[in-house]
């Protein structure tokens, strides 16, 4: 039975409605943010409109402000524009969907302005922005605007996009859009690309970077960014309305033969039932098959080859993808598609390729993912001499896999960290390094026979004979 102490909703119900608001104020006394949440459901309670009159009152000020936000303010202001955007959301629009409509866009509408003050190195105030994209898609469907109005809403903000806050905008609107809709944004994208460029005399242009070729100017950007404005755009409709020619259509013939490109023109076509074009796009791409995959592009190829009933080359396909990247992702798509019993005799005949491959890291870690364990121990026994501690991103987890029954492989991997730290002196990293050698002992117990490799005791002596005057190496052992 849970305590009367909990915090839950029932303990708290119990406190009675006026204590509560007594502690409610004395909590969000000095903090602001509460206050304003406060102040949004006291809004709420009175009415939908008087909410969305708060909000809209705080957008306007957030709007205003000029100061920077640095990483350490940074959960303020993520904080006060989600509370924000949950008010929009779960609150106005759900009462009032056009209204809501109207707050959202406003909402979106401080991306540029808040980004320009803002340090976002995490990414987690344009995951807001994302969110509130995604939001209106619902919002927009329920509050039955004219597509065409809608339409013109929508350009106006990817014109606006400088942030990336509005990408995927088109997909996210197409249910509301509708036909009309699309139809009617499409005409105002042709309409944006066939304005005449205004360049302004070489006098007044204005340079805001320079480079080994020479100065950029603002309007060089400027028309750039028109221009990847509308061809984007044109795509993103293209998709909407399954007019494949139309998203062929935004490229030039020498950019189609960039493998991705082709790649995603390719499954556009094969999804339209235009399997022999799909083929000719995939052929006509400028990429060695020798060298390492572009992995979406041998993805499609494979798919086209068995769209046209070349199964036997699209398996072959996987097979070369594999053999150059130890892709696994390839080599389980070409075991799918044998024959019982044949897949194992494949399978072993893959990880004999996987042991013998020549970049002992990426044979390890596929050997590690896949998991063949008895293979990656002997491996690593095998060319322990190579092992690079640089890279702990692939040695941590095989060690940590290792360890069970194969204790002396993950030893030699954690011994590889370990030297690489202390050979480098690489300071930083003696933490690990440390942690990586006690694992070492601990894992002495479980190891019947080092064989030719040092035993845990030599091993710790020739650290300490070598790196003995590393004492914040060492002070994290005591």
């Amino acid at each position: 039975m849970a305590s009367n102490k909990t915090l839950n909703a029932k303990n708290l119900e119990a406190l009675g409605a006026t204590r509560l608001a007594e502690l409610l104020l004395e909590i969000s006394t000095g903090n602001a943010a509460a206050k304003r949440r406060l102040r949004l459901e006291l809004a709420g309670a009175e009415s939908p409109g008087e909410l969305a009159k708060e909000i809209r009152k705080r957008l306007t000020t957030i709007a205003r402000s000029r100061s920077f936000v640095d990483w350490q303010n940074r959960r303020t202001l993520v904080d006060d524009l989600e509370t924000q955007r949950r008010a929009i959301v779960e609150q106005v629009a759900k009462g009032d969907p056009a209204e809501g409509l109207d707050l959202i866009w406003r909402f979106l509408a401080l991306a540029n302005s808040i980004f320009a003050r803002c340090d976002d190195s995490n990414g987690t105030v344009i995951g807001i922005f994302h969110d509130a994209c995604s939001d209106l898609g619902e919002i927009a469907k329920a509050a039955k605007l004219d597509p065409a109005r809608l339409a013109d809403q929508a350009f106006q903000a990817l014109t606006e996009n400088d942030y990336g806050q509005y990408d995927d905008l088109i997909s996210i609107l197409t249910p509301a859009l509708e036909e009309k809709g699309l139809e009617h944004l499409k005409h105002r994208m042709i309409a944006l690309s066939n304005e005449p460029v205004q360049k302004p005399a070489e006098n007044e242009r204005r340079a805001i970077g320079f480079g080994s070729g020479g100065a950029t100017y603002a309007d060089e950007v400027a028309e750039r960014s028109r221009v990847s404005t509308v061809r984007l755009a044109l795509m993103e409709i293209a998709d909407a309305q399954g007019d494949v020619d139309a998203f062929i259509g935004q490229y030039d013939e020498q950019t189609m033969k960039v493998p991705k490109i082709a790649a995603e023109i390719a499954r556009r076509l094969l999804a339209a039932g235009r399997s022999q074009e799909a083929w000719q796009t995939i052929e006509a791409t400028e990429h060695g098959r020798g060298g390492w995959p572009d992995f979406e592009w041998e993805n499609a190829r494979a798919d086209v080859l068995d769209s046209l009933g070349r199964g036997d080359e699209a398996q072959a396909a996987r097979w070369s993808c594999f053999e150059r990247s130890l892709s696994a992702t390839h080599l389980r798509a070409y075991l799918r598609r044998l024959p019982d019993f044949d897949d194992i005799e494949a399978e072993e005949r893959a990880l004999d390729h996987a042991q013998g491959y020549m970049s002992l890291l990426q044979a390890l870690s596929f050997l590690v993912s896949w998991p063949a364990l008895d293979r990656a121990a002997k491996l690593v026994m095998e060319r322990a001499t190579e092992l690079d501690g640089d890279h702990y991103e692939i040695l941590t987890p095989a060690a940590n896999a290792l360890a069970g029954k194969h204790p002396l492989a993950a030893t030699l991997v954690l011994r590889a960290m370990t030297d690489f730290s202390l050979t480098r002196s690489r300071s930083s990293r003696y933490r690990h390094a440390a942690r990586h050698f006690m694992e070492c002992g601990s894992l002495t117990s479980s190891i019947r026979d080092f064989g030719s490799f040092e035993t845990h005791e030599a091993y710790a002596a020739r650290l300490k004979a070598e790196h003995g005057r590393k004492s914040s190496f060492w002070s994290l052992m005591s």
